[in-house]
């Protein structure tokens, strides 16, 4: 089930801080968001956000060496009882996410639907490693209860990136979608290498059908040779006898990071990818950045 993209729209966001512990609300919302390290968690599950129905990302750093989080999504009728299992029985964890309502508008039913859909737009932006052991159907629920479940997840995606997960900005425009007119799609070409991009406020988004160099140069990364490996694991390039093919709109981190990944060797996205006119994504933005600086007339 599609979600609108929360990023269209601007929000006011409360922080409240303590060692540890981070507190978010967004205004005119019912949610809350409570964001704790694994080591202050035990001084902190006896809060009162800890004793309501909740949906819960464990995270922690990645033992592929791609770059990505390894993060596990539960949920819970009373968040503390399933956190504090989880804090002796998984162990790659650093700290946690939880939302949770500071009223009664989300309920069982609703964390069990947001588990489900969480798991699946996590699996669909392939941004982060899945700790998840299966995954669990949708649950269905009435029209209504649908409606201010999607709601409330619109704010959950718009929360996760202020708290440092990216494992939910799944790229949703289509590859046929035109580019805003302040901002032209960008080509990397190279040998075996076709590709079509785009910068975005979220990262550099590359274009599904966009083609990269099968083979690998030394001078690659280790860290990008992982990514690629894991990118061609979950089908997000696939061999074909043109070269890699990307088989989706995928977000990398940067656009040198794409370029290389495309390109099998180290590379400066900055100078590699350009318009339409051979314009550098270099270029492009000292361009846009000297239009913004103001103009200051001596008297």
């Amino acid at each position: 089930m599609p979600c609108s993209n929360p990023r269209r729209r601007g929000v006011s966001v409360r922080l409240f801080l303590t060692e540890g512990y981070r507190l978010l609300e967004i205004s005119n919302w019912t949610g809350i968001a409570a964001m704790c390290s694994r080591g202050k968690y035990p001084e902190n599950r006896d809060r009162e956000e800890f004793g309501r129905p909740g949906v819960y990302v464990l995270v922690g750093p990645s033992q592929s060496d791609t770059g990505h989080q390894a993060i596990y999504i539960g949920r819970a009728d009373v968040a503390r009882e399933c956190l504090d299992s989880d804090l002796r029985s998984k162990d790659f964890w650093t700290h946690l996410v939880l939302f949770a309502s500071k009223d009664t508008d989300v309920n069982k039913a609703h964390v069990s639907y947001l588990e489900a859909r969480l798991i699946e737009i996590a699996q669909r932006a392939k941004q982060a490693d899945m700790m998840n052991g299966n995954d669990p159907p949708i649950m269905s629920l009435s029209e209504t209860d649908r409606a201010d479940a999607e709601s409330f997840l619109e704010d959950m995606l718009l929360v996760y990136p202020v708290l440092g997960i990216s494992a939910f900005e799944n790229v949703e425009e289509p590859l046929e979608a035109p580019p805003p007119q302040n901002q032209a799609r960008l080509v990397l070409r190279g040998i075996g290498t076709l590709a079509y991009g785009q910068e975005t406020p979220e990262g550099f988004v590359v274009f599904s059908g966009s083609r990269g160099r099968r083979e690998t140069v030394g001078s690659l990364f280790p860290r990008m040779v992982n990514l690629r490996r894991e990118l061609l694991d979950t089908g997000v390039l696939v061999e074909s006898p043109e070269g890699l093919i990307l088989t989706q709109d995928y977000r990398f981190v940067s656009p040198s990071t794409a370029a290389g990944i495309l390109m099998g060797r180290s590379a400066n996205g900055r100078t590699e990818w350009k318009d339409e006119t051979g314009r550098t994504l270099k270029t492009i933005q000292e361009a846009k950045l000297s239009t913004t600086q103001p103009t200051h007339k001596l008297d």
